[in-house]
Order: C-alpha cells, then sequence, then structure tokens
C-alpha cells in the first residue's frame, strides 16, 4: 500500500497535468469524489471578460455603420473590454476608421476625441450631462431597461447632439451550456453566484438551465453563501476567477479557477484549468472517479494475496516460499494496476499523433 497509492496518484496528477489541470492540493482530487453541489461565479467564469453588443440604437439621422465608425475610432486605442467589443464589431462590417485626433480621456466617464473635424464624445449618461448633452427620453427609457437587466449601455455624442447608443451584453462561454449539460446529466446540484440584479441572474440561469442561483451577493457575503451550504449537509466545489471570489475558493471544500485569472484566485484555488476555460471541468471529476476505482482495485491487489496467504498456512500448509510468491504477485498487480492509466493514455496519445501524422502525409 506504501507503494502503489503514491503511485497512483502520482501517476494521475501526471495525467491531469497533461490534459492541461492543475492540480495543486492532493486533498482535491480525493474531496472530488464526495462533491455533490457545484457553484458558479456568474462574471469571468460563466461568462466571457469581453461583452458582445447586441443593438445599435440611432438618432437625430445618423446611421449605423457611422455611429459605430466615429465610436469605434475614439476607442480605437483603448484596451478596456467594451472598447475591444466594439473595436472587434467594426472590424467584423469591415468598417475602415478615420484618423484619431486629439484625444482627451475622462476616467470613468468616457472619452472626448476630435475626428474629421467633429468632435466626439463616448461614454456614460453622467458624461455626457457633465457635458451638456441632452438625453431624449427614447434613450432614457432604453437606460432604464438596461439597469434593470444588467446590460451596459455606451452613449455617443456627435458635436452637441446625441447620435445614438450602443447595447452591450455579457458573453456568454461557447463551451457553458455543453457542460452544463454533462454535470447536469451527472445529477449535480448546481448553484450560481453573482453581485448583478436579480433579473439578469435569473435570465442567465434560465438560459442554462441552472434552477438555483445567489443575485446581488456582496463579495464578502460568498464564502458565507458556501457556509451556508455547508451546513445543509452538501459537499461544494466553487468555481471562480475573480479578486472578490478568493475567501469563497478557501472555504469551499473544493475551489477551482481558470488560468489567466487574477493572481489572489489562482493562489487560492487548489485546481487550476490551464486552457483559460471551462473545457476540462467534466474531465476534472472523471480523473477523481478513475482514481478512486484505481486505488479501491488497488487495494484489493494487496489484501487479496495477503489474505491467500495466510489463510494457505493454515489450510493448506503453505510455507515461507508459497507466501513469498503470492505476495511478490500481490507487488506485481498492484504496481502494474497503478501504471495501467499512465500506460493507456500514452497508448492513445501515441495512436493520436499516428492518425495527425498519416491524415498529414496524405494530404501532401
Amino acid at each position: 500500500m506504501k507503494i502503489i497509492i503514491p503511485l497512483s496518484v502520482l501517476n494521475f496528477l501526471n495525467i491531469a497535468s497533461t490534459n492541461h489541470i492543475l492540480i495543486k492540493d492532493g486533498r482535491a482530487i480525493e474531496l472530488l469524489g464526495l462533491v455533490d453541489t457545484i457553484v458558479f461565479d456568474k462574471t469571468g467564469t460563466l461568462t466571457q471578460e469581453q461583452p458582445h453588443i447586441e443593438k445599435l440604437y440611432t438618432l437625430n439621422g445618423y446611421e449605423e455603420n457611422e455611429l459605430l465608425t466615429y465610436t469605434a475610432a475614439a476607442e480605437q486605442k483603448q484596451t478596456h473590454p467594451i472598447a475591444k467589443a466594439i473595436l472587434q464589431f467594426a472590424r467584423d462590417r469591415g468598417l475602415h476608421l478615420p484618423q484619431l485626433g486629439d484625444a482627451k480621456y475622462e476616467v470613468g466617464y468616457g472619452i472626448k476625441v476630435n475626428i474629421s473635424n467633429k468632435l466626439i464624445r463616448v461614454g456614460s449618461s453622467r458624461f455626457m450631462e457633465m457635458e451638456g448633452i441632452a438625453i431624449p427620453e427614447e434613450i432614457s427609457n432604453i437606460m432604464l431597461h438596461c439597469h434593470e437587466y444588467g446590460y451596459s449601455l455606451i452613449l455617443i455624442a456627435i458635436d452637441e447632439q446625441l447620435g445614438g447608443a450602443i447595447e452591450l451584453h455579457a458573453t456568454i462561454r461557447p463551451e457553458v451550456k455543453g457542460i452544463i449539460n454533462e454535470l447536469r446529466q451527472r445529477h449535480f446540484s448546481m448553484y450560481i453566484l453573482s453581485g448583478d440584479h436579480e433579473k439578469p441572474t435569473k435570465a442567465l440561469a434560465g438560459e442554462l438551465g441552472i434552477d438555483n442561483y445567489f443575485a446581488e451577493v456582496l463579495p464578502e457575503n460568498k464564502a458565507r453563501l458556501i457556509e451556508q451550504l455547508q451546513q445543509e449537509g452538501k459537499v461544494v466545489c466553487f468555481v471562480g476567477d475573480g479578486i472578490n471570489d478568493s475567501i469563497a475558493l478557501k472555504k469551499a471544500h473544493v475551489s477551482i479557477s481558470l488560468r489567466g485569472a487574477s493572481t489572489i484566485a489562482k493562489d487560492s484555488a487548489q485546481i487550476i484549468l490551464m486552457d483559460h476555460s471551462l473545457n476540462k471541468l467534466v474531465q476534472v471529476f472523471d480523473i477523481a472517479h478513475a482514481l478512486d476505482t484505481n486505488l479501491d482495485t488497488g487495494l484489493i491487489t494487496t489484501i487479496a494475496p495477503g489474505i491467500m496467504a495466510i489463510g494457505s498456512v493454515f489450510l493448506l500448509q503453505f510455507g515461507l516460499v508459497a507466501a513469498t510468491i503470492l505476495y511478490l504477485i500481490s507487488i506485481v498487480l498492484g504496481v502494474g494496476n497503478s501504471m495501467l492509466p499512465l500506460i493507456t493514455q500514452q497508448r492513445e496519445l501515441s495512436k493520436t499523433l499516428k492518425t495527425v501524422s498519416n491524415e498529414g502525409s496524405a494530404k501532401e
């Protein structure tokens, strides 16, 4: 047992690493087999950092592409997620961006630039009010709707009048729906934990098929909700990636984060998914289950020959030589069982590489 159990654990840690899963705490892989509840942080975990443009609103005779061109030109030197979303949308439409003139960035409010002899202002409603730009009732109603559902609304003014607005929604990670479906089939209880308003959180939970959610949760209350679930007798796995998730990651029985997450989240989590996505989440549970099965088999290969040897001494008059042979057989079986998963993976990897090589040769 002293030989085969550490050998099995080491091999499965190796398998996890090969599959871009970093397991920092060996206790986590053991506890994964007991997990019955998975809690997901919403922003940055179920959704991507960069939002997507859902709708363009135009005013005062401006066309969508004209409004988008001015907005993207104003944002082209910015690196925040909203700027990236606007620039990506402009590129997708094949728009040519004019040269950026003098730019002035108001921290936390918006940006003001000169483009083609026009003064362009891009930013929040507060920024427009500060600049003396009137906001029509139509846009005010849209702002209320966006605030209620947690959407972002960027206003664009051209010279001294409002030209329109851009509505941005959070982008669900492309792999999330498939991952949630697989976890549901395995009868996990799942929760969404979010600091957003209830309506957008409820809408996301409904879209993903998750029955339970906590909305408008303050950062300091996330760990308290994890403790509440634990007090109800649940074994909790928390998946998060933000700075305000660190305490909840520490409180959970098992904690998982993503590569590219905040440094404190990566330091707090026991398991890191190294491919920047949730694609490997189900495989984490598969590896834990396979390790449990392998250890159970290893335990049998250790105990059974010992029982046979002792029983044979009394019932069949086995001597020292026969008992030693049985002991050696148990060692061979135990080590073979521990090495089998790694050997199997190496064979599958070799087959995959051979297939890829053959396909490349066929194309040539």
